[in-house]
């Protein structure tokens, strides 16, 4: 079972199918969940730690507004952990927001430059897309669990 980083990584979408497939997708809403349900964290409004803000310095420069490093501690690791990553461009608000424009070309980029296999896709704007669309993402997924049974 791969790890499955996923653009927008609040894309209900992206990781149902993800699962579907067999692999463990890295989606914001897990991990908002753990820092929601985190006993650790002693104030709901915020739900951080005073860790979490240094750990974003990892994946983005002091230089950045604050709300970039803050989305980058939690997407940052996920991207660390990815065996591989989809990518929808593209896409309207329904399908995933993420919220901020620098957030979401530092996250493609970080992705990108991992080296891990990678599925890069338009959203679809019909129906016969739509269906390209989801066999590409079906094929993109099975290589990785032929990948895993080689090895």
């Amino acid at each position: 079972m791969a790890k499955v980083i996923i653009y927008p990584t609040n894309s209900l979408i992206l990781s149902d199918l993800v699962e579907r497939f067999g692999h463990n997708p890295l989606a914001m809403m897990e991990k908002i969940k753990e820092k929601v349900t985190t006993v650790s964290v002693d104030s709901p409004p915020l739900n951080i730690t005073a860790e979490e803000p240094k750990n974003g310095l990892k994946y983005a420069a002091i230089e950045v507004p604050a709300g970039v490093r803050g989305r980058m501690a939690l997407i940052g690791p996920m991207i660390d952990e990815a065996d591989a990553g989809i990518i929808v461009s593209e896409s309207p608000l329904a399908f995933g927001c993420m919220g901020c424009a620098r957030t979401n070309e530092l996250t493609k980029f970080l992705i990108r430059d991992t080296g891990i296999p990678l599925l890069e896709l338009e959203f679809p704007k019909s129906e016969d897309e739509g269906q390209e669309f989801v066999y590409k993402i079906a094929e993109f997924l099975k290589s990785l669990s032929e990948g895993e049974t080689e090895a």
